[in-house]
């Protein structure tokens, strides 16, 4: 097509290149009312209509789009309501009710917040590995409460958005993040090269596979609390684990992990009780024996304490309302 067009066009080539296909529209309107009627007019007419008409109509799939996940937040946040409402949840020692989201990937914040409300913090210091960016995890919630630690995740594309990100937290030392490929046979190494103290308050594990091998080759740290994730497919009493593969990398299938009754009989041997599972069903949370006793939902059991796999409270957006995107900047707590 002849693009010379008469510099009366101008204003039309300008609304048309920067997409304002309504003010191009009424331009050439304008302009073949006064008389130019040529076939490249035609044809540049045609153009202005049916690419105005497309984006007209993916502005309106978005909104629908918009609209559809709104209508199914507030369907997924009457389903969890619903599941709430049972009487077992009614024991005010249970986990669940207290969950809310800030940061963490489901409501896994609260609870955490819920469980140090029982039984206090010390040193205040986190561990967390397989955080990704850093932007919705266990422990960045406690980072702004003037937490401190360490994240780790296997890819150096996240930690490099992390030193960014987190800039402010990494300059003060409140966070340090390094990238590793966390194993059975490195875990150890790896925290005594970060010179963590052996007690520390939280360690959050999400590594989606071989969690249960790391947790269990842990030696030389004794966290109080300890967050994991548990393959929830499989119900109590049933034991399963996933055969250990160092190289293993989630399929985004159903293996991976370990049952929550196979994690729980490990977990008792290294000296922890199960004192909760969140809704979701998707990590299970530990509390060193010696902190536990009277003040969570008996018997420490999974068979009490097990949630089935919700994963679609996961994938729904909103359905653990938080308000805008999560972000991280400088604060204050006071």
């Amino acid at each position: 097509m002849n693009t010379n067009f008469p510099a009366e066009f101008t204003n039309l080539m300008n609304f048309y290149v920067s997409g304002n296909f309504s003010a191009a529209e009424k331009e050439c309107v304008k302009l073949m009312n006064a008389g130019y009627l040529s076939q490249e007019v035609f044809i540049l007419f045609s153009n202005i209509r049916t690419e105005g008409l497309l984006v007209n109509l993916r502005d309106e799939i978005s909104r629908n789009n918009q609209l559809s996940r709104y209508i199914a937040a507030s369907q997924q946040q009457f389903y969890i309501n619903q599941i709430l409402s049972d009487k077992k949840y009614d024991n005010t020692l249970r986990l669940e009710k207290y969950g809310f989201k800030c940061f963490s990937q489901n409501e896994e914040d609260g609870i955490i917040h819920e469980i140090f409300n029982r039984i206090g913090a010390t040193n205040r210091i986190f561990f967390e590995f397989g955080v990704e960016i850093g932007l919705e995890n266990n422990t960045h919630l406690l980072l702004n409460q003037g937490w401190e630690g360490v994240w780790l995740d296997g890819s150096q594309n996240n930690i490099n958005f992390i030193m960014s990100k987190f800039a402010p937290a990494i300059s003060t030392e409140k966070l340090r993040a390094f990238q590793a490929f966390v194993s059975r046979e490195n875990i150890n190494q790896i925290i005594s090269e970060l010179a963590l103290p052996e007690e520390i308050d939280i360690i959050s594990i999400d590594i989606d596979g071989n969690d249960y091998y790391v947790f269990e080759a842990i030696a030389n740290l004794r966290p109080r609390v300890v967050v994991i994730e548990y393959n929830a497919k499989f119900p109590p009493p049933i034991k399963w684990i996933m055969k250990y593969n160092p190289e293993f990398k989630w399929s985004g299938t159903s293996y991976f992990g370990a049952s929550l009754s196979s994690m729980t009989i490990m977990a008792e041997k290294k000296g922890y009780a199960l004192v909760g599972t969140n809704i979701t069903g998707s990590n299970a949370f530990y509390v060193r024996n010696d902190l536990v006793s009277g003040k969570f939902c008996e018997p420490l059991t999974p068979e009490n304490l097990y949630n089935p796999a919700r994963y679609q409270f996961s994938t729904v957006w909103n359905a653990f309302p938080t308000g805008h995107q999560s972000d991280f900047g400088v604060f204050e707590n006071k």
